[in-house]
């Protein structure tokens, strides 16, 4: 397995127009429009007969896409591709993880296969082996900067909170923050799946991402709707209702 060096900033190109892909009647692949250069797309898996939206992003560059997450209905892995593909005359040429569950990881075989670099953290690395889940290509060992042709970001691991390896991405001069599953949508009424959560650790590690990047323009969870950039601030809300509620 090949690492990268903590500090590198990686080069590719890539192309890419616009599109907007309304959602189906019934849940497959939905990909709205986010800003600028950016896409969100939604796949959907069903827990306990109800449909369960799951959020990834792509972004467009002069070379190609750049995928984040991967979708985790495994049915829509080529649709997801077709669908850029038809769209914006592109392909995808990278995918990065942001932690080790298979709402995020489970394309990553599949995005191998067709000669997609795939990347995510060593901590994402490891624990997909240990965890018997899909594993990247390539892991970085520190928070990294990226620079894909016309567009740069930076991966940013904040602490542990949904997961002990969750990372964020941003997104500068968009102010674009990918909270993946770290961030709870305001439609959320708790902190969903906490089988793999650091409760205790969770508040500071979302107050960190605050004042890492301190006024988004956009901030998408992993699961549900991110109508408005108010899921930080949200999910402090439910973080403090949960600790509320275990201390009586």
């Amino acid at each position: 397995m090949r690492p990268v060096i903590p500090s590198l900033i990686i080069l590719i190109g890539l192309t890419f127009s616009l599109h907007l892909y309304g959602q189906e009647k019934e849940p497959g692949l939905a990909i709205s429009y986010l800003t600028g250069d950016f896409y969100v797309y939604t796949t959907y898996r069903s827990l306990h007969g109800i449909p369960i939206p799951s959020n990834g992003m792509y972004l467009i560059t002069d070379k190609g896409a750049v995928m984040f997450d991967t979708p985790w209905d495994t049915t829509q892995f080529q649709p997801l591709l077709d669908s850029i593909q038809f769209r914006h005359h592109t392909t995808v040429v990278l995918c990065i993880a942001t932690h080790f569950h298979d709402d995020r990881t489970a394309g990553l075989d599949f995005l191998k296969q067709k000669g997609i670099k795939t990347y995510s953290s060593k901590q994402t690395f490891d624990l997909c082996k240990e965890r018997d889940q899909k594993q990247a290509e390539y892991f970085f060992t520190k928070d990294t900067a990226f620079i894909i042709g016309n567009h740069h970001f930076l991966t940013y691991y904040p602490g542990e909170g949904h997961t002990k390896d969750n990372i964020v991405i941003w997104f500068d001069d968009e102010k674009v923050l990918y909270g993946g599953c770290l961030v709870k949508s305001t439609e959320n009424n708790d902190l969903g799946n906490t089988a793999d959560a650091n409760i205790s650790a969770w508040t500071t590690t979302i107050e960190n991402v605050i004042n890492r990047f301190p006024k988004p323009k956009y901030v998408i969870p992993g699961h549900f709707g991110w109508v408005n950039n108010d899921g930080l601030a949200h999910t402090l809300k439910l973080l403090h209702e949960s600790e509320k509620k275990n201390n009586h």
